[in-house]
């Protein structure tokens, strides 16, 4: 709900200290209106009257812009609430309730149950909450990533030994989560340890926590915090792709005493030979084949796609899946798929460069231990081009 509350602080207000107390303005009609003492003051020359905002030149003595808009953002939050209790409750005055309720020891949730959770500023339970609300919107390949990002904030909580709160998201905080995604973090079900992630994970992760930030502030719970510093990190990934050649052994591979790896096959197959995105094909439905043709609108950019089918995924896809291919995770299927190449035999040695902080790190694999769900996309877009295929 949106209501007509904003804070204001004004000139005519002005105290011998040479401050104004920033108040909580309540307008429910025109008539009927109220002001809440905020317990923070400023000289109203430093406030933004047309965004209701502290100006950015805000001399420090006064306290800093980044701990004034929390309290206020915080208080804002409690307002609203009240209003809204009273609003639903539809027994007393909003106004009246507002003003006697009110004030900055107040705590909504303990006193009145019925209030949602929006006041808990613990910063896990919002990403929680946050979580809930993408869901149905998003893909869960989506919702998964969100989830490691959270993972990995708790993880450097404990490396840190320093609880994570939303005042820690300064460009100090960036700067050794950062440092710690690149050199400390410990990946999960390895059964020897490795330490560090990739360049794009990181990247990919800092993008999810921005994004989770960027909510909070929409959705008034934390106040405007300036993210500019927070870098997506990026580099070229030096990806192997599959040769048609390859995908062929790899498409008539003898699985009978591997039957576990049989969807995963496929699955790898009909990507290399559609070129989506594994959230995509991994989940086409019957109505987006039409006349042989793929009609499908993908998940991270919305646009659509149409791709003609080739035999052998015609093969898969209709005869042996009937439109409904297996519904396996991305983890799974990119470690399932590295055994499925190795018994293909696609061993040929691998040299990989990649950037960690200010390093070149050059390591020599095997090909098959290098496959992934991108590889399926790489695979279709080279061996397209290197056969002539137009790319406009």
């Amino acid at each position: 709900m949106i209501l007509p509350i904003k804070p204001v602080c004004k000139k005519e207000w002005i105290r011998r200290d040479g401050t104004s107390v920033i108040f909580i303005q309540y307008c429910r009609t025109s008539d009927e209106r109220v002001l809440v003492d905020t317990g923070l003051s400023i000289p109203p020359v430093y406030w933004n009257r047309k965004n209701s905002r502290i100006a950015a030149n805000l001399p420090v003595q006064y306290g800093t812009i980044e701990s004034i808009e929390t309290q206020l953002s915080q208080r804002l939050r409690r307002a609203e609430d009240l209003i809204n209790y009273a609003l639903k409750k539809n027994t007393v005055s909003p106004t009246q309730f507002l003003k006697e309720r009110f004030n900055t020891s107040f705590d909504p949730v303990k006193v009145l149950p019925e209030f949602n959770s929006h006041l808990n500023l613990d910063v896990f339970h919002n990403i929680d909450d946050y979580i809930n609300a993408r869901e149905g919107i998003v893909k869960k390949c989506t919702i998964n990533v969100i989830k490691a990002t959270k993972k990995h904030l708790l993880d450097f909580q404990t490396y840190r030994n320093k609880p994570i709160t939303f005042e820690s998201f300064d460009i100090y905080f960036y700067e050794q989560f950062v440092n710690f995604l690149m050199y400390d973090v410990i990946h999960p079900r390895r059964t020897t340890v490795i330490k560090g992630l990739k360049l794009n994970t990181i990247g990919k992760t800092v993008k999810h926590l921005k994004s989770f930030l960027r909510d909070r502030m929409k959705e008034k719970i934390i106040p405007f915090t300036d993210l500019s510093d927070f870098k997506v990190l990026q580099e070229d990934v030096d990806a192997v792709y599959l040769s048609w050649g390859e995908i062929s052994k790899i498409y008539h591979l003898d699985l009978s005493n591997h039957p576990a790896l049989i969807k995963y096959r496929d699955l790898l197959v009909l990507g290399c030979l559609t070129g989506f995105r594994f959230s995509d094909y991994s989940d086409i439905k019957p109505d987006e084949l039409r006349g042989g043709m793929l009609y499908v609108t993908q998940t991270k950019t919305l646009s659509s796609v149409i791709v003609p089918l080739r035999q052998d995924a015609k093969t898969i896809l209709i005869d042996k899946y009937n439109m409904q291919m297996p519904q396996v995770s991305n983890v799974k299927f990119n470690d399932n798929i590295k055994e499925v190449c190795m018994l293909a035999g696609i061993e040929e040695q691998v040299k990989i460069t990649n950037k960690k902080g200010n390093k070149i790190v050059e390591e020599v694999r095997p090909k098959y231990a290098r496959i992934t769900s991108h590889t399926c996309r790489r695979s279709f877009c080279t061996n397209e081009y290197l056969e002539g295929t137009p790319t406009d």
